[in-house]
């Protein structure tokens, strides 16, 4: 009989924030392939003030943790655009997300854009729709309809490609030298 960490390694949580809608992906990640385990978004109400928008959010963060229980949570790292306003507003919303995943139990993990559409679609220019594209074709779906998920999914298995690359250097040295990888910032 396989172990439980036989079966799978890890469930990873990617997380898309937003004032207004969060995307989320959900992921299993096996020794040798990523399963694809859920996603969708946490609709906030457009008509409600930032403080309910995020008490909303909380709810649906507390959901997602308790249903699905997942050791990691990979979400996009901030980025500074022409309107100072919705950054401190998205800032509001990561910081929910990241105070909810690390109260689970999860590691936190952030990931800059460039990075993650380099990872998944081989260039950090891609477009939304190239990086929807190679989620779809990679985790083998017919269609996400939102890109706000199809953005935490990416997010999710570029943290599952980037841990299982770690995973192999890992038992490649000797336990006294763990790797860190410099995207990852675990709390």
């Amino acid at each position: 009989m396989k172990s439980f960490e036989e079966v799978f390694l890890s469930i990873i949580l990617g997380i898309d924030p937003g004032s207004y809608v969060t995307g989320f992906g959900l992921l299993k990640a096996h020794r040798d392939h990523v399963e694809h385990v859920s996603h969708g978004v946490i609709l906030l109400p457009k008509d409600q003030a930032l403080p309910e928008r995020l008490r909303v959010l909380a709810e649906g963060m507390s959901e997602l943790l308790e249903k699905y229980k997942p050791s990691a949570v990979a979400i996009e790292k901030i980025f500074l655009g022409k309107n100072a306003d919705s950054a401190f507003k998205l800032g509001h919303a990561r910081g929910v997300v990241m105070s909810f995943a690390a109260s689970s139990g999860a590691q936190v993990y952030e990931y800059a854009t460039r990075v993650v559409k380099k990872g998944i679609a081989g260039k950090g220019s891609a477009d939304k729709l190239q990086v929807r594209d190679m989620v779809q074709r990679y985790l083998r779906l017919s269609v996400i309809e939102r890109m706000d998920a199809s953005d935490a999914l990416a997010l999710a298995l570029y943290h599952a490609q980037v841990s299982a690359t770690d995973q192999k250097l890992q038992r490649g040295l000797s336990p006294k030298k763990p790797i860190k990888h410099s995207e990852g910032v675990s709390l």
